[in-house]
């Protein structure tokens, strides 16, 4: 039995082509140094965790992260194994104004992982937030996450860790009123007559003792008569 083969077509061949090569391009678009946060309202405190992926094509590890804060009244670090954090503290104006981690001999982030770092911190009130941030590799690669979003909405190439907050909810709110229910009016409690109510028992209890007597008057009578 002889097979035919039919050529493909060359427009087949193209698509294919340019979807590989779009894939290609996009596949390391979504490994950017990203935030979030467990409870992201202006003012409030929360735990922020940073998503920092290895993006290297040498083989090397990502042994060191540096954060920028907003000069933050408080910051606490999560103990975190084979890492040591630094908190960068300005005591007279008691903020901390960085955060750094860097890893142990032989430990890092490698290519193909990410790792979560997590700092505990009072937010400011602002809408939002950015935390550049800086990625040392072990080839002596570094990485600067701090470029804003280009004109138009673009993502740069580079990213900044941005974070959106939300207004705190308002502490003089009232409870919504429940809706007025018009109330009938209550008829006054009806007054005790001054007069007393006749005793029907009494009444009965007499014209029975009459009719007895009468009777008993009669009988008198009748046995008289006979005798």
């Amino acid at each position: 039995m002889t097979l035919i083969t039919r050529p493909v077509p060359r427009a087949f061949i193209l698509t294919a082509l340019t979807a590989t090569a779009l894939c290609a391009g996009i596949a390391p678009a979504w490994a950017h140094v990203e935030v979030d946060a467990n409870n992201a309202v202006r003012g409030g405190e929360t735990i922020l965790t940073f998503q920092v992926p290895n993006e290297s094509d040498k083989g090397a590890l990502t042994t060191q992260l540096s954060i920028a804060l907003p000069n933050v009244t408080s910051a606490s670090t999560e103990l975190m194994p084979g890492w040591t954090a630094k908190l960068d503290r300005d005591a007279a104006a008691g903020t901390t104004q960085a955060v750094s981690w860097t890893a142990a001999p032989g430990i890092g982030v490698a290519p193909d992982q990410f790792a979560l770092f997590r700092v505990a911190v009072t937010l400011p009130n602002t809408d939002s937030v950015s935390f550049p941030t800086t990625q040392t590799y072990s080839d002596g690669t570094v990485v600067r996450w701090d470029q804003p979003p280009l004109p138009g909405g673009a993502e740069p190439e580079y990213p900044i860790p941005t974070l959106t907050l939300t207004a705190a909810p308002s502490e003089g709110a009232q409870p919504s009123a429940s809706p007025t229910v018009s109330a009938r009016p209550i008829p006054p409690p009806a007054q005790a007559s001054s007069q007393p109510a006749p005793d029907t028992t009494a009444r009965w209890l007499a014209g029975a003792a009459l009719a007895v007597g009468a009777v008993g008057v009669g009988l008198a009578l009748i046995m008289r008569r006979r005798s």
